[in-house]
């Protein structure tokens, strides 16, 4: 039985539901003028998280700075994000999408795949099906998506890439080579701008163009494996299947760039709290523990630097965390001006139990333990913004109240372009 899979992805999502709100308000349809959603043009972190087709006319990019999209058109008109709502309108979307089978597969906030191998008896026409689905979820919850149709999750997923707004798209494998192989390079699923500057540089320009390379020499310029994929990619082949769960987490992660250089610990140290706060906090709602901690650092001459240790055992209390990063700054930051700093937890593990030293005092960290579960409690309950440990509260460097304002709006904005299509940060060769 040849497989069947969809892949449905919402139309300028986060524009389309506050579209949706505001009409419902007596407001003009964002989607119908200037528009954009993103942070505060007043400050510098704010940037254009998604654009209406009217705002993309003026040169308007998602990612740049808002001042610099209000220079290009200052009649732009400005939503700041909201995710509450984006989680509402998602699992609504995602509701509809899941009643047409019982595999599907969450691939962003506002994309999934549907697994319809099998399913011949509901739904015999999959053209019309897919276009079912699509009018759906416009008649009932007023936005639009495309849907792509073809014989695996890479060429859906191309297809649904195709013309937009309010499409379905096929590509079946006998029309690669007329609707994906004359495709820029760049447009090729998990292909990212390292490697495309690497295959233009011998000719290679177009998706047919790989297709055709020889995968030896596709392997020799991208390496072994990503050059093997990237060819399989390029001819269609992907057997890759549809997960009603996403993978486990393999590490968790925080990241945080600067406008103003960081240049002593104590601007350091408080904001490597809350980073190790942060991704801590993600790891126990996993329930897992971690034992590797990595620190990352970028001077300006945009060198980025990594450090990692090992813990004796797995650990998922914040504080051992946050001793093991501040020492890796001790060790190896020399001093230099820092533009981004970043910790890691990886190596990930499921165990309870762990070899007590005689030397370690256990009535310490059990009561580090309960004070990690309390904030985690109220975190679940009222909000990540509802409670935060005091020495980072208390900090008197002025960078680390800024950064911790900005952490915020970077988080809101990361989890916007992760929301838009996969980028280089997220997977992409």
């Amino acid at each position: 039985m040849d497989r069947l899979i969809f892949h449905i992805d919402v139309n300028s999502a986060f524009l389309s539901w506050e579209s949706v709100r505001r009409i419902d308000q007596g407001l003009p349809d964002l989607r119908d003028i200037p528009a954009c959603i993103g942070g505060d043009p007043k400050k510098r972190t704010g940037i254009v998280v998604a654009k209406s087709i009217p705002a993309k006319k003026y040169g308007i990019q998602t990612g740049e700075p808002m001042a610099m999209a209000l220079r290009k058109c200052p009649e732009l008109v400005i939503v700041q994000s909201d995710f509450d709502l984006y989680v509402k309108c998602s699992r609504a979307f995602k509701e509809i999408c899941a009643s047409y089978t019982p595999i599907m597969e969450s691939f962003s906030i506002d994309e999934v795949f549907l697994d319809m191998t099998g399913m011949s008896l509901l739904y015999p026409d999959p053209i019309a099906a897919a276009h079912e689905i699509k009018d759906r979820i416009h008649r009932e919850l007023g936005f639009t998506v495309n849907v792509g149709v073809s014989t695996n999750k890479l060429l859906a997923k191309m297809a649904s890439d195709f013309e937009k707004p309010d499409k379905v798209h096929t590509l079946f494998p006998d029309e690669i080579e007329t609707k994906m192989w004359p495709l820029p390079i760049r447009n090729l699923l998990f292909l990212g701008k390292a490697s495309e500057k690497k295959l233009n540089e011998i000719g290679i320009h177009t998706i047919g163009d790989l297709a055709r390379a020889k995968e030896t020499d596709i392997q020799a310029l991208l390496g072994s494996k990503n050059g093997h994929q990237l060819h399989q990619y390029a001819l269609g082949n992907d057997d890759s299947s549809v997960k009603e769960q996403a993978d486990e987490a393999k590490g968790f992660s925080a990241e945080t760039t600067f406008n103003e250089d960081i240049i002593s610990l104590e601007q350091v140290f408080p904001i490597l709290l809350e980073q190790c706060d942060i991704v801590a906090t993600r790891m126990r709602r996993q329930q897992k523990k971690c034992l590797s901690v990595a620190v990352t650092f970028r001077t300006l001459d945009f060198k980025k630097k990594s450090h990692q240790a090992t813990f004796q055992n797995a650990t998922d209390v914040t504080d051992e965390i946050y001793k093991q990063a501040k020492k890796l700054f001790r060790e190896f930051w020399k001093g230099e001006p820092l533009r981004l700093i970043g910790v890691a937890l990886t190596n990930l593990s499921d165990d309870e139990y762990e070899q007590l030293s005689l030397f370690e005092n256990t009535e310490n960290k059990e009561r580090h333990r309960k004070l990690d579960a309390a904030l985690d409690t109220i975190r679940q309950k009222y909000g990540n913004d509802k409670i935060t440990r005091a020495s980072i509260m208390n900090s008197n460097s002025g960078i680390a109240r800024k950064a911790r304002a900005q952490m915020q709006n970077e988080l809101e904005t990361k989890r916007g372009r992760q929301a838009k299509k996969g980028t280089d940060d997220n997977g992409n060769i």
